[in-house]
């Protein structure tokens, strides 16, 4: 039943094309190539050479996971203010996180062990942390369970899935001078540590506080409302046109219609992107007045790690684009349920405790059914590779 199970995800087929893989990466920030590649290049020298890359990738998700449960402990209404220190663990957690995601490369080099198995593994991680990043900067920003915090979920797994859906096409895994993982992961400790510093409440001061801006028509923004607008800024304007013109060349290049992958290769994302956002606009919704908002955002966060994975699966294996994963079922079912009332005019089908009910078992069959693929598909490659995935089970070999 397994062996069906795994080779249904992992076809014979995609198994031998690993033999055509080979990882590429540009990485044009100068953040990168001044300072934190140095600082890299130290850090993984501290890493014993019988440490699996892997298992420092696993490792690295630990410090965020960690960062999760201390906001579920201590700010639940994601308000606060939590303890002082509880928001420089967080932005510690996350650059410990960014160091052991950028050591994990380095590492495989180091010990000789480089494989497609560490790029999904990897790339997999980032996925999941896209999620959890976003609650506890959201919760050390003082959001609360509200629509920010939302839009903060979704100003991280937008991005990170263009960018997956261009390293598909383009074979590469390209970062610009100012990227999300260098840039964007340094600000976003240095938020957090702010929160320690002068409390939550500093990112709700009125923006003319610190610059003038009475003139432009802000006069009543916060710097939450500032934060929020560059982010989206950067994702509209920046993000989004060098994607789609590196897989524009592409398809150009191969001469494939790029209108028709651009829209049929994104259904995916717009789906769950549409699906959440109805969910959360309900009106017969308590996900953001009982504050559910964390369980609601790890569940879909799970989902979009599916989704996302699934991509790099592909690309590593050379097989198609994937479009459909069963995570996305109940997701796209609660956003029906919660909205029948609003167009049938009949009564609510899930009041605020079968909606709390149906999310928690979302939440158990998604953890259940990402575990499960996840193991079959490891264990698939693993086995075909001849390695392990949390260890080395041979002498290391030190390259040159």
């Amino acid at each position: 039943m397994f062996k069906l199970s795994a080779s249904h995800y992992v076809s014979d087929e995609s198994l031998a094309n690993l033999k055509l893989y080979k990882y590429a990466a540009v990485d044009k920030s100068p953040t990168t190539h001044y300072i934190l590649r140095h600082y890299w290049n130290w850090a993984v020298e501290l890493f014993p050479l019988w440490m699996a890359p892997n298992l420092i990738t696993l490792c690295g998700l630990g410090f965020v996971l960690v960062n999760l449960i201390c906001v579920i402990l201590y700010i639940p209404d994601m308000v606060g203010p939590g303890p002082a220190w509880l928001y420089f663990s967080c932005s510690l957690g996350l650059w410990l996180y960014s160091t052991f995601d950028n050591v994990d490369g380095k590492q495989a080099r180091r010990t000789g062990t480089s494989s497609p198995l560490g790029e999904l593994f990897d790339h997999g991680c980032d996925a999941l942390n896209c999620s959890i990043g976003a609650i506890v900067e959201a919760a050390c920003m003082s959001f609360g369970h509200s629509w920010y915090a939302a839009f903060l979920l979704l100003m991280t797994t937008i991005p990170f899935y263009l960018s997956t859906w261009e390293e598909y096409h383009t074979g590469v895994l390209y970062l610009g001078y100012i990227n999300g993982p260098t840039e964007g992961l340094v600000m976003a400790c240095a938020v957090m540590a702010l929160s320690g510093i002068y409390g939550p409440q500093l990112w709700k001061m009125p923006l003319r506080h610190f610059v003038p801006v009475d003139k432009i028509g802000l006069a009543e923004w916060s710097l939450q409302d500032s934060m929020v607008a560059v982010m989206v800024f950067l994702m509209i304007f920046v993000h989004f046109p060098f994607c789609f013109m590196a897989v524009y060349r592409v398809c150009k290049a191969k001469n494939k219609s790029f209108l028709y992958i651009a829209i049929v290769e994104n259904v995916p994302i717009v789906v769950y992107t549409l699906s959440g956002y109805a969910w959360l606009a309900s009106p017969y919704s308590y996900i953001f007045r009982h504050e559910h908002f964390i369980l609601f955002a790890v569940t879909v966060g799970i989902v979009f790690g599916r989704i996302a994975t699934k991509i790099i699966l592909a690309h590593v294996t050379k097989s198609a684009f994937p479009m459909f994963t069963i995570l996305q079922v109940p997701l796209v079912a609660g956003a029906i349920i919660m909205n029948l009332p609003v167009y049938l005019d009949i009564e609510p089908i899930l009041d605020a405790q079968g909606e709390y009910r149906y999310l928690q078992a979302f939440f158990c069959f998604a953890v259940l059914a990402y575990a499960n693929w996840a193991y079959l598909v490891i264990d698939r490659f693993c086995n075909y590779l001849g390695i392990k995935c949390l260890s080395i089970p041979y002498p290391p070999k030190k390259t040159q």
